[in-house]
């Protein structure tokens, strides 16, 4: 028997779809944001000279590059109100492990962007009486950002993808709206590739943002 496909309650439902495709853009959004906060701090405390500022960051990326995802969202959203005796909303708790682990795996593209510029810029900037923060700001950061950009998309895009995880904690993200739908509907293979092609629409769009960002990055240095 052939299966007969039918989207028809699926457009029916359609804004439910797009509000979980808002939440999905909204949570990936503020994940990246303070990812990308956590993940400067961690890879400046990597390269300091100071071992009592290296080990304790080194241990933090470890952890969270060597854990499964779905451990930080569960251990946010119910380990740690236990321990603080407070309660976490979903996409509180989401934004956490998500921002968290993003941190850790920016912590190793900025490390090896910074790393990446030649020794003789970084003596050379000293030798003129640069204090470290100028040395940073002025020469590494920027030449190194041009060669960080492609492994930071990339890694963001996993992020966005990683988002479908917070939908374990019952938040509103497009899978998890998806799966309300199906239990309306009983069409599971339509809910599902419509969400796949959702997904692949909005990476795709984001993709050909980012070849321009970096075209106009490149062009700029």
């Amino acid at each position: 028997m052939t299966y007969q496909w039918d989207f028809s309650p699926i457009l029916a439902r359609w804004p439910m779809l797009l509000d979980g495709l808002f939440n999905t853009v909204k949570i990936a959004v503020i994940a990246i944001i303070l990812g990308v906060m956590v993940g400067l701090v961690l890879a400046l405390l990597r390269l300091s000279p100071r071992r009592y500022l290296r080990l304790p960051s080194s241990v933090f990326v470890e952890f969270y590059r060597n854990t499964p995802p779905i451990v930080h969202f569960f251990w946010f959203f119910y380990a740690l109100p236990v321990v603080l005796n407070i309660s976490l909303d979903p996409l509180i708790a989401a934004v956490l492990a998500l921002s968290t682990q993003s941190g850790a795996f920016y912590a190793e593209v900025f490390r090896g962007g910074i790393q990446s510029i030649e020794r003789g810029q970084w003596e050379g900037a000293k030798a003129l009486g640069m204090s470290h923060a100028q040395l940073m700001r002025r020469i590494i950061l920027p030449q190194a950002a041009t060669r960080m950009f492609a492994p930071f998309v990339e890694r963001s895009f996993e992020l966005v993808k990683t988002t479908a995880l917070a939908s374990t904690l019952a938040y509103g993200e497009l899978l998890y709206r998806a799966m309300m739908v199906n239990s309306e509907t009983f069409r599971p293979l339509e809910v599902y590739t419509t969400v796949a092609l959702l997904y692949l629409v909005l990476l795709v769009s984001c993709s050909g943002l980012a070849r321009l960002a970096e075209a106009r990055l490149t062009a700029y240095r």
